[in-house]
């Protein structure tokens, strides 16, 4: 069995061809960095328009790659949101028009689940219960599964996501974009305990996330300090910034863990690529005596081997005959459901 699973749902084009036992048989990742970099940050109609510039040429080197045909495909799966709309349906309504010709099932994907979802093609046996935290530009969620498929959202942010607030504060500086990697390249040198900063903690003791908070004090101490690009205490700046977005973090995965007693954590999403995120998260591990599972890199960037191996396991957990449930009605959703 064959899958083909697109993602679209921010400013990456993305297709992928899977088998059935989840081998990865092309990952084709189309980035728009170049296109929005002039702005500092995704323009979402520009995204959408070059969505649709690529998505075809995307498709066609991913079945190249796996040397699959369309007409060897079996299902089809397509990110349905969370994410920005005009993204998100241009990838579904290409997946549609392919499942629609075909005659054959397409399956809605959840992007943050996908994420978590990423870790088992390359860590085929994390124990659970799992307690995943999910980090992104778009996203900042914790989610505890009992079991496979079981997603319970237990905290998500209020405001800026992780990753937005470091995108924001690098646009303010005029370091470039995307703010995380240059924000992680000129913090190195730095002293992350030069500028001090309170963390945010929600007055009612939910495992939430804000970092509009952490953003402001940042951009606070930039005018009182007169810091700029070519300041040098810049990266002590970055480096103590950086350091309290990920102590945010780990203080409610930290919180989490002692109410949910998970057997393993794992991270994910495109600011998991962060070295001092993913060296902090494995000490916080071996601190708490859990297994640690974070994907590599490339697979916590928006992908969508992600998004396919997520489909492959809803069609395993799936009666035989019933994939016809999965099919042509269905529709994007921007925000991630309640």
């Amino acid at each position: 069995m064959h899958l083909l699973a697109i993602e679209t749902s921010c400013d990456e084009t993305a297709a992928a061809v899977l088998r059935g036992d989840a081998a990865v048989l092309s990952n084709v990742v189309l980035s728009q960095d170049e296109i929005h970099a002039p702005y500092g940050g995704v323009v979402p109609e520009l995204a959408s328009r070059q969505h649709i510039k690529s998505i075809g040429f995307v498709v066609h080197d991913s079945l190249a790659g796996a040397g699959v045909a369309l007409e060897d495909i079996d299902h089809f799966a397509v990110t349905q949101g969370p994410g920005l709309v005009g993204s998100l349906l241009v990838g579904l309504s290409f997946a549609k028009g392919l499942a629609y010709y075909h005659k054959k099932p397409l399956i809605g994907i959840d992007h943050v689940q996908a994420h978590i979802q990423a870790a088992f093609l390359e860590h085929k046996d994390i124990p659970f219960p799992i307690l995943a935290l999910i980090v992104s530009g778009g996203h900042t969620s914790l989610f505890f599964l009992k079991k496979s498929l079981s997603f319970e959202l237990l905290g998500r942010t209020r405001d800026d996501a992780a990753g937005e607030a470091l995108d924001k504060i690098a646009k303010f500086l005029e370091l470039g974009y995307p703010g995380g990697p240059v924000i992680q390249k000129l913090a190195e040198p730095g002293d992350p305990g030069r500028f001090e900063f309170a963390l945010p903690r929600m007055s009612d003791r939910s495992l939430d996330f804000s970092f509009s908070g952490l953003k402001t004090a940042a951009l606070r101490i930039i005018r009182e300090h007169r810091l700029s690009k070519s300041d040098p205490r810049l990266p002590d700046f970055l480096a103590s910034f950086e350091s309290a977005v990920v102590r945010a973090l780990l203080d409610n995965l930290s919180r989490a863990a002692s109410r949910h007693d998970p057997a393993s954590v794992l991270l994910g999403g495109g600011v998991a690529r962060n070295r001092r995120l993913r060296t902090d998260f494995e000490r916080q591990a071996r601190r708490f005596g859990l297994a640690a599972y974070i994907p590599s890199p490339k697979l916590c960037t928006d992908n969508a081997a992600m998004v396919g191996a997520l489909a492959l396991t809803r069609i395993e957990h799936e009666k035989k005959g019933r994939e016809k449930a999965f099919f042509l009605d269905l529709d994007a959703y921007p925000r991630m459901p309640v």
